[in-house]
C-alpha cells in the first residue's frame, strides 16, 4: 500500500452520499487514477492519502454493500 502526504496535491475528492455524520468525520475518495483509489480522512485534507489498489478497493466496497465484513 502506498501512501500520499498531501492529500491535497489530488483533485476530484468525494464524500459517500450516505455519509451522515453530524461530527465531519468521515472518508473520501478521488476518481480518476487507473491504477489505485486515493482515500483520506475527511478532517484532515492536507494530510495523507493512503492508495488502495483497484481490485482491493472493489472487493471492500462490495462486502460494505453485502454487509458481509467481520464485526468486532
Amino acid at each position: 500500500m502506498s501512501r500520499i502526504p498531501d492529500a491535497s496535491a489530488l483533485s476530484n475528492w468525494r464524500k459517500s452520499t450516505y455519509s451522515d455524520n453530524p461530527h465531519g468525520g468521515c472518508i473520501e475518495v478521488s476518481d480518476g487514477y487507473p491504477s489505485a483509489v486515493p482515500v483520506r480522512d475527511s478532517k484532515a485534507p492536507h494530510g495523507p492519502a493512503v492508495l488502495f489498489p483497484i481490485g482491493s478497493w472493489s472487493s471492500f466496497v462490495t462486502a460494505v454493500k453485502r454487509a458481509d465484513l467481520p464485526r468486532g
